[in-house]
């Protein structure tokens, strides 16, 4: 049985692998034209994803606000990949990747802030250590 914690840590290794295969991938490409290809793969994937598991019956079911923020959750991708894509054209892997991590922090402040989570000692802890390790790697 895949709980959370598995698709989770499954999440984890499929955006290392992303990282490492993107800058090798962006290599001599420009970033916007990677970005465009990359996001072209995943755009037919999880079409054939959704079409395999016949969960496309429930577009019909979207509300105007499933609609407005999906749409904005995909501007914020799409804008994340873009800067993301560049900062792998001109930086080390090894420094960009824990850099984007810090949307780690960010989550656990905006999941107080926007969506009323609890911080926990374990939360705020949780997330100035990764905070501390993005940075010493970056430095380093």
């Amino acid at each position: 049985m895949m709980n959370w914690l598995t698709w989770a840590l499954l999440s984890a290794l499929f955006a290392a692998l992303t990282a490492i295969l993107a800058k090798l991938g962006v290599a001599g490409v420009e970033s916007n034209l990677a970005t465009a290809i990359r996001t072209s793969v995943v755009v037919v994937f999880a079409w054939m994803l959704v079409a395999f598991t016949r969960q496309a019956s429930g577009i019909p079911m979207l509300s105007a606000k499933n609609w407005l923020f999906l749409f904005l959750s995909g501007l914020a991708t799409g804008l994340s990949w873009l800067c993301y894509f560049h900062a792998l054209k001109i930086g080390p892997v090894s420094k960009v990747a824990p850099i984007d991590k810090l949307s780690v922090v960010l989550v656990i402040f905006f999941g107080a802030l926007i969506l009323g989570e609890r911080l926990s000692v374990a939360k705020v802890a949780g997330g100035l250590l990764i905070a501390a390790g993005a940075i010493i790697i970056a430095l380093g």
